[in-house]
């Protein structure tokens, strides 16, 4: 049996829903009267095999980044558990970990003492983050200056350069422009060429999944419909949104 380096048992994540709220009718209101709920992630459970690249699909809304952000550790799940087996991990997603104040320059240091890297290991992969990024001055500048496509650029730079045990990728594959996303699937395909990486990727793009993952998980309304082969579990996904279009 192959080494677990994700193990999420019984995992249940609950958004309390915001709409028409105030801090005042939150003070004044009456015992017992609740604030709506909304549960993202329904009791999920699944392991992923140490070395393994797990692909994520589901339509919008279906708890995908939600499950992918508290496998990171961006937040704690209301119940059940999330185990990495002391692995590193780090997340790969659009505004996820960036303080949009500070030059890009900056968020590498801090993005990467988050990941748990010192400034000397920043450091030496600093000029190597930057070139991959190739944002140019743009790097001394404000990351509230950015573009979506530049965002993400330097977002996929750290990650892919200051390597973790797992990586957890949300959507970025396909943002950017079409050179830079040959040349982002390029690397991503070195990374988890090794085979003590562990990579979990959400994303709608079926090509990317069937390429590059050994299972596909399919999640709707926050519950896995299915967990197996790319080939068939893809294709059940595809008739599915097919007839939801009809």
């Amino acid at each position: 049996m192959k080494e677990v380096a994700i193990d999420v048992r019984d995992v249940k994540i609950i958004y309390k829903l915001m709409k028409n709220f105030s801090i005042q009718r939150n003070l004044l209101r009456r015992d017992g009267e609740k604030a709506e709920e909304f549960e993202a992630v329904k009791g999920m459970s699944f392991q992923v095999e140490k070395g393994e690249i797990l692909g994520i699909v589901g339509r919008n809304g279906s708890g995908k980044s939600t499950l992918l952000r508290a496998i990171a550790g961006v937040f704690s799940p209301n119940s059940g558990t999330i185990d990495l087996k002391g692995n590193s991990v780090s997340l790969l997603s659009l505004g996820v970990g960036f303080k949009d104040t500070l030059t890009g320059r900056r968020n590498i240091y801090l993005s990467g003492m988050l990941l748990g890297f010192s400034e000397r290991e920043i450091r030496e992969k600093e000029q190597e983050i930057i070139d991959f990024a190739e944002l140019g001055e743009f790097i001394d500048r404000p990351v509230k200056t950015y573009s979506s496509g530049m965002y993400s650029k330097l977002a996929f730079s750290i990650t892919c350069n200051l390597e973790t045990d797992i990586m957890l990728v949300d959507e970025v594959l396909s943002v950017g422009d079409e050179g830079f996303q040959m040349k982002s699937l390029a690397k991503m395909e070195s990374l988890i060429q090794d085979k003590d990486r562990t990579v979990i990727i959400v994303s709608h793009s079926i090509e990317t999944l069937e390429d590059l993952c050994d299972r596909v998980m399919w999640m709707n309304d926050g519950i896995a419909v299915e967990i197996g082969e790319p080939e068939k579990v893809l294709k059940k996904y595809q008739e599915y949104m097919t007839l939801r279009t009809e």
